[in-house]
């Protein structure tokens, strides 16, 4: 298991997001994140950050997509998030590892029924006919389970993101950015700043 943030770190990050709530952000939570695929090629996409804590950032998505595949062979990810309404920044990067079954299931339970419905539905990043074909799927797994409840699929999980870098960046005048950049180093989290 991998050193924890520190309460710093932690704090620097909330205080941040409540800055960029506060600022009107439309999706505060949204971060680009970059996986590698098998030959080493990045791909980026946006996600919505669902936890933070001194363990790590938790997303959630179907194991069989294109990024469950990537992080099922290369556990390396990097994300950004960018809060353009305050300038600020900030960059993660690290490694992923499973949410707990516990954790995967809550998460799941309080989503919307829909949300749940159409994690079901999708095939997560095949190829699709025609906006029918997911029309009809929907339908079925609706069908599937009228009047109850909808389980978690089991190819439907969640990651936590254990950094061993994080940088806050801060738009400044002039280009010359505040650039506070955390590392772990043999075990322990170092403080640096750097230039812009």
């Amino acid at each position: 298991m991998s050193t924890p943030m520190t309460s710093e770190m932690l704090s620097r990050f909330r205080q941040g997001f409540e800055r960029a709530q506060a600022a009107g952000v439309p999706e505060p939570t949204a971060m680009t994140v970059a996986t590698v695929d098998a030959h080493n090629r990045p791909t980026a996409r946006t996600l919505l950050l669902k936890d933070a804590d001194q363990g790590g950032f938790v997303f959630y998505t179907n194991l069989q997509s294109r990024k469950g595949q990537h992080l099922a062979k290369n556990t390396a990810v990097s994300l950004v998030f960018w809060w353009r309404e305050i300038e600020e920044q900030v960059v993660v990067e690290g490694t992923v590892e499973p949410v707990s079954v516990v954790e995967a299931d809550a998460y799941f339970a309080s989503r919307p029924r829909g949300s749940q419905i159409g994690a079901w539905a999708s095939l997560q990043s095949k190829p699709l006919a025609d906006r029918q074909e997911l029309v009809d799927r929907i339908a079925e797994i609706e069908k599937r389970y009228e009047g109850r409840e909808v389980p978690r699929p089991e190819h439907w999980s969640g990651f936590r993101t254990r950094p061993h870098r994080v940088e806050f960046w801060y738009g400044k005048k002039y280009r010359l950015h505040e650039r506070v950049c955390y590392e772990l180093v043999d075990g322990d989290w170092e403080e640096g700043l750097l230039y812009p």
